[in-house]
């Protein structure tokens, strides 16, 4: 069946599976946490690079890094959520209902939407605007533990949104954290926390392909696949406390820095193609 056509496709290039799944672990350990968005640098290095496509075990595989990431780094909060701290799962429910229902939409409707660089490039100028507002925002000092069911909500919104290639997820979080009266440091972990069901939804999602034929089974080497997500473990622990230490030096601004320059680049690129 011939493949319609799309503004947006590449000539795919070979890259040897090895360095495409090293590059994929990378990307996605640094930018899952840091707030310049995994999936819009994925989109566009695929489209730039070819042959970096993710298949649903690698989406597997490198989304089990990144959460033992999340698992290692906040495990004492993850602890008292299980004993004391109970309200907040109920909060985590809530601020992921409007991801799930836009990102099952998105999916269903509108699934060339995450894979055009283009809009992926845009949108990473969209992040950096968060951020720079993020910079702007007066420092407030409330805690996770006592945010509003609206809050809560509100934040999961702004998670929504990331759906979209390019816009950071954890920076889009954080900024609703904040609009929220949260403290820098209360708005990341309330962000990450979240982040754990929305890396377990895209993993059932990606069995959910597997189970039913729509993607195929990767056919990379086990040891390959396990390379993989151990890198994407260890950068995202890298990752994770040095967007802890820079909330904390309210310094979160500073990646509109490359968000912007990179965004604008790539789109005079694709302009000029």
């Amino acid at each position: 069946m011939p493949v319609p056509f799309s503004p947006f496709s590449a000539q795919p290039k070979h890259v040897p599976d090895l360095i495409r799944v090293l590059i994929l672990a990378v990307v996605q350990g640094i930018a899952e946490f840091l707030p310049i968005s995994s999936s819009g640098h994925l989109v566009i290095l695929d489209d730039l690079l070819g042959g970096l496509g993710e298949s649903a075990t690698l989406v597997i595989i490198l989304h089990a890094g990144t959460l033992g990431s999340i698992l290692v780094v906040y495990w004492r909060r993850i602890l008292k959520l299980l004993t004391s701290d109970r309200r907040v799962i109920g909060l985590l429910v809530v601020g992921t209902l409007p991801a799930v229902v836009i990102g099952l939409t998105i999916k269903r409707g509108f699934p060339w939407l995450t894979e055009s660089p283009i809009l992926a490039s845009a949108m990473l100028i969209i992040t950096g605007v968060l951020l720079i507002l993020l910079g702007k925002l007066k420092p407030s000092e409330g805690e996770y533990t006592g945010m509003s069911w609206l809050g809560a909500f509100v934040v999961g919104c702004f998670q929504a949104v990331a759906i979209l290639p390019g816009i950071s997820r954890s920076g889009s979080t954080i900024v609703g954290g904040r609009l929220m009266g949260l403290s820098n440091e209360d708005s990341v972990t309330f962000s990450f926390l979240l982040a754990i069901p929305a890396i377990l939804g895209a993993t059932t999602l990606a069995i959910k392909d597997l189970l039913d034929g729509t993607e195929a089974a990767s056919d990379l080497p086990i040891t390959t696949l396990l390379i993989g997500a151990a890198c994407a473990f260890v950068v995202g622990i890298f990752a994770l406390k040095w967007l802890i230490r820079w909330s904390r030096e309210a310094r979160l601004h500073w990646f509109s820095y490359w968000c912007i320059p990179f965004g604008i680049a790539m789109l005079l690129f694709y302009a000029s193609k």
